[in-house]
């Protein structure tokens, strides 16, 4: 009861403070999706709080190690399974409530709920502004509904904040193609490559654009 009571005075402080115009970008082919994104969404219990380790969030050596084996993984299949363990350090907030909103976000999200979603992670960059994750998330969320311009700002803080977010940065390329800066997003995301070598999206939208500006039919 307490813990609701808190996310209803967060919210009405919220309400307001973040109207901004959606630029016009013109007619898309593409729905946003997330999967453009190479953005993990775990099966988290949203009835149950996430385990939090009791020392807290994962030390940076710990996720140093992780990417110089996920830049040198042999195969798909390791990359992948580096990535999640990544993925996965990157959730752990070190607060409970801050895993459960995260865990009913992502649960929403899948929903397509996301105005639900977006309360959820509102109260999350609140009460956890150096969670990179929660900022990654809410990201995600405005690109789904195509407010590229809240994206963006999110993106910043996310990257700001785990420069090496390979979600953030593919994100961020996504949205420079579709506002027609095309070499901009050829070299977003042969930065995000270069983090993670095995991302699938990133890689076939490479080859597109390196195409395109050969003048090659793709």
């Amino acid at each position: 009861m307490r813990l609701f009571l808190f996310v209803i005075l967060i919210l009405g402080a919220m309400g307001s403070s973040f109207a901004q115009t959606t630029p016009d970008l013109g007619p898309e082919a593409d729905v946003p999706s997330v999967d453009d994104l190479d953005t993990l969404i775990p099966e988290v219990d949203a009835d149950q709080p996430a385990v939090v380790d009791p020392d807290g969030p994962p030390e940076a050596s710990e996720l140093d190690a992780l990417f110089v084996r996920l830049k040198d993984a042999e195969g798909t299949s390791e990359a992948d399974r580096i990535a999640r363990e990544i993925q996965l350090l990157w959730l752990d907030s070190g607060s409970d409530t801050v895993d459960l909103m995260m865990a009913r976000a992502g649960q929403a999200l899948k929903a397509e709920d996301h105005a639900l979603a977006l309360d959820m992670l509102d109260i999350v960059v609140t009460l956890s502004p150096d969670f990179a994750e929660g900022w990654n998330r809410r990201a995600t969320v405005f690109y789904m509904q195509r407010d590229f311009a809240r994206s963006l700002v999110d993106i910043e803080r996310t990257l700001a904040l785990e420069p090496r977010h390979w979600g953030a940065m593919s994100g961020l390329a996504i949205i420079q193609r579709r506002l027609g800066q095309e070499d901009r997003a050829l070299v977003t995301f042969k930065k995000a490559v270069e983090i993670h070598p095995g991302l699938t999206n990133a890689l076939e939208t490479i080859e597109a654009l390196e195409k395109e500006a050969a003048g090659e039919p793709i």
